[in-house]
């Protein structure tokens, strides 16, 4: 989303957190910051979707809203898009109802702050485990007949596509820093979905071997990013797999930050992250941006219908 001068929006946003909470914020460190990302980057089915276009399924309440409003920046750019991979960042996505431009045009000279989180629909392995998972359980509900399917010639393939996802990560950051030199880059890691140990067969309907082997893919995941990030030299990556301890889909009592097999028409897609776990990122990447936790993140500066995104911006004084 774009909170650039002139920019149209038509967008509402549910808040339940006091505008007023918050540790009070200095002068702005950023003043132009752009978001790019994947499904766990835009927030689908957390209101209010925005309409730019509304395939992106693009929340209002994702992590980069509320960072926007709690680093006080000067303008605002969120580009990400659900089903996005690395190569939406120089290449058109078609979405339905529309399509979002290559997510790289919205990085200029002067920009920054760039947050990515990408990586995880790359040669379709979040798809293909949340699609042909669930359905094996019934053959070995103890076993581990997912992993078993995508195991060829004692390969694990799945953890192979995720090293080449990291080579396609490291092009992306470069790609970042050629655009937005002077730019601070931040690698976005993925929050847990399944939980150390222990299964909860209601909400994540995995066989119980394939709960420890999607916990070991998604820790895979996480590794290929850092070292893509470490590799890059001049990118900061924001683990999100320690500090999500606790709050996958099975945590109990409301802890969780992820949305188990089935879809919250108000809350979240399933298998995706709640508005409680965009607060949680957005505090981990604020942070590490800042050094200081915040006790409390401000919600995203909306309080109804906005038509132009300068109307958005004037609540940060700008």
């Amino acid at each position: 989303m774009s909170i650039r001068k002139g920019a149209l929006v038509a967008v509402a946003l549910l808040t339940g957190i006091s505008a007023g909470s918050g540790v009070a914020s200095a002068a702005p460190a950023y003043q132009d910051y752009v978001a790019l990302g994947d499904s766990y980057t835009s927030g689908p089915l957390i209101p209010f979707m925005r309409l730019d276009p509304l395939g992106c399924a693009r929340s209002t309440n994702n992590y980069p809203s509320y960072l926007a409003r709690n680093l006080d920046v000067d303008s605002f750019t969120d580009v990400s898009c659900g089903g996005a991979d690395t190569t939406n960042m120089t290449a058109a996505q078609s979405v339905p109802l529309g399509s979002n431009p290559p997510q790289f045009n919205a990085l200029e000279a002067d920009t920054d702050l760039v947050t990515i989180g990408i990586g995880g629909n790359d040669y379709g392995v979040f798809g293909t485990l949340v699609g042909d998972c669930p359905p094996l359980r019934e053959q070995d509900p103890t076993g581990s007949p997912c992993r078993e399917k995508f195991t060829v010639d004692g390969v694990d393939t799945i953890k192979q596509r995720i090293e080449q996802t990291g080579t396609r990560v490291t092009e992306v950051l470069a790609g970042v820093h050629e655009r937005s030199p002077d730019a601070k880059v931040v690698l976005v890691g993925y929050p847990r979905i399944g939980p150390p140990t222990g299964t909860c067969p209601n909400i994540l309907p995995f066989a119980d071997g394939d709960m420890r082997w999607l916990d070991s893919v998604e820790q895979a995941l996480n590794a290929a990013l850092a070292k893509a990030a470490a590799e890059d030299g001049d990118t900061t990556f924001v683990d999100m797999y320690p500090a999500s301890l606790g709050h996958d889909a099975c945590a109990p009592g409301g802890a969780a930050w992820i949305q188990g097999k089935d879809i919250n028409l108000l809350g979240a897609l399933n298998y995706h992250p709640r508005r409680s776990g965009m607060i949680g990122v957005a505090t981990e990447v604020q942070a590490v941006l800042t050094g200081k936790t915040p006790a409390k993140l401000k919600a995203p500066a909306y309080s109804g219908p906005v038509a132009d995104q300068r109307t958005a911006a004037s609540v940060h004084g700008h």
